[in-house]
This record gives C-alpha cells, structure tokens and sequence, in this order.
C-alpha cells in the first residue's frame, strides 16, 4: 500500500435517516485533504444523491438492504464507491438521462446521476439486475494545501 493512500469503509442499513450519517463520515473523513467548502458540499451532495438512490430505487425504500461506502484518499484524489446490494438498474443510459425517474409518483426530481457527474471529476455506473449497484466517483481537491510528502 502507498503511504499516501488512506481509505475507510462503513456499511449501514437502508435507512433515509442514515443519510445524514453517510454525509458526516464521507466528510469528516476527507477533511484531512482541507477541503474548501465549495469541494466539501460537493462531496456530501453527491452521497446524499448515491446513499437516496440505493434506499429508494435499489432497496425500494425497504430498510431490509446494507449500503457500502468506501473512500479513498490517494494524495489530492478522493474516490467514493457507492454501493447496494439490490435490485440493480434495468436500462442504465435511462436512468443517467436528467430528469428520468423510475419513482415519478415520488415525486422525485430525476437529476441524481446528473448531480453527480457535475459536481465530480469522473464517474462510473455498474448495475446488475438482482445484484445491485456500484457507483465509483473521483474528485481532486485542488485547494489541498498539504500534499503528502
């Protein structure tokens, strides 16, 4: 392993009230890089986005399923793995598309993937009916004042 790479990983059960959580550990972890606050609710956006995808749509709002984060810290990169365990996306170019829902009667706004792949430097989608859904994000921090040595 690199000296200059840090990782954590936590696992919790498909609740919405662990969202929050989700968005605390992300961004307490990654504070270590000195974030500015623009990079850091970009971080936490873009978890709330994942986390709410794997609850509502790969979990079906059951909170009977166990979301996956990793992240990782490699010098001024930041990698987010995303993932759940459920039903898995059928048409996953649909599903980026802005504005498509497969829950309209949730009202929801359909900008999840869009939200992501704004606010990251790369991002990447692999689904599997019945397995679930991973979702791999990069993001530099460019306002990282203390590289490691």
């Amino acid at each position: 392993m690199s000296e200059t790479r840090n990782f954590m990983n936590v696992q919790f059960a498909s609740k919405s009230e662990n969202e929050s959580f989700a968005r605390v550990a992300v961004g307490a972890f990654v504070a270590q890089l000195d974030p500015n606050m623009n990079e850091l609710t970009d971080l936490k956006t873009v978890v709330s986005e994942a986390v709410t995808n794997c609850i509502i749509h790969g979990y079906d709002n059951h909170s009977h399923g166990v979301i996956s984060i990793t992240t990782e810290i490699e010098n001024d990169m930041v990698t987010l793995i995303i993932e759940d365990f459920g039903i898995g996306i059928g048409d996953l170019e649909e599903a980026r598309q802005p504005l498509y829902t497969s829950k309209p009667e949730l009202e929801r706004s359909g900008m999840g993937f869009t939200i992501m792949e704004n606010f990251m430097d790369k991002v990447n989608v692999e689904s599997k009916i019945g397995s679930g859904t991973k979702i791999t994000m990069m993001k530099r921090i460019a306002s990282n004042k203390a590289l490691y040595n």
